[in-house]
């Protein structure tokens, strides 16, 4: 079955220095159609202008991965940690586990920061906080898929605790891809940016495609595009 969520139908906020949309039910808004999709219950596009960013945030059991499309996020938590500064091409991975608090925000003075922040619920709880990044350069994910998040770090992704896995790639002009699957498994399909074709459904920026029942995905005809896909277990674990 495919289904299609339009960048429009998403929950939109604007607070002014941060301007987000929400494919899932996030914070006020809350459309019971659209809660989860399995263990994925995040996809969030933020935009933060220079100087301003969120307030610290408590987190606990969840998988939060931050992928930077444009500007420099800056990343505070309690774990003693040093400050991360994310930049465009970065993955970050948190594991929060147990408990941990973040603060994120643009500390530049004219660049806009641009994000998105997808979060997993893990299959396994209580674990002790960690985080990871990796950088992966245009060149990784020219006209291919390229592995981001996986459950064991498979191929230098960050890894997640959760049976899932996370892909990114460029598609642009005459570059296309065929996937194959296991049976059984459901994915989701977002384009961060530019347009592309995705198993024959012309897709823009901010639109999404939803797969179960299917073990093939096809990526033709894209227009600048960036494209995230995850991949998923079927059963809600």
């Amino acid at each position: 079955m495919i289904e299609i969520r339009r960048s429009s139908e998403r929950g939109h906020a604007n607070h002014g220095g941060l301007d987000s949309y929400h494919t899932f039910s996030f914070g006020d808004y809350f459309d019971p159609n659209h809660v989860e999709f399995g263990p994925l219950q995040v996809i969030n596009e933020d935009r933060v202008m220079p100087g301003t960013g969120f307030r610290e945030l408590g987190h606990r059991d969840m998988e939060i991965i931050s992928y930077v499309l444009e500007g420099e996020l800056t990343h505070e938590d309690s774990t003693c940690t040093p400050r991360y500064f994310i930049r465009a091409g970065d993955v970050q991975r948190i594991s929060a586990g147990r408990g941990v608090r973040h603060r994120e925000f643009n500390k530049s003075k004219s660049r806009p920061l641009h994000f998105l922040q997808f979060w997993i619920k893990p299959n396994v709880l209580d674990v002790v906080p960690e985080y990871e990044e990796r950088h992966f350069g245009p060149d990784e994910k020219r006209g291919r898929l390229r592995l981001i998040a996986s459950p064991d770090g498979t191929d230098k992704s960050v890894r997640i605790n959760q049976d899932a896995r996370i892909y990114a790639g460029l598609f642009d002009g005459a570059e296309q891809i065929s996937l194959e699957f296991e049976p059984g498994r459901r994915f989701y399909i977002h384009v961060a940016r530019g347009a592309v074709t995705a198993n024959g459904e012309a897709l823009a920026a901010g639109d999404a495609l939803k797969l179960t029942d299917a073990t093939t995905l096809s990526l033709s005809d894209g227009t600048n595009a960036e494209v995230l896909v995850f991949d998923l277990p079927g059963d809600h674990r």
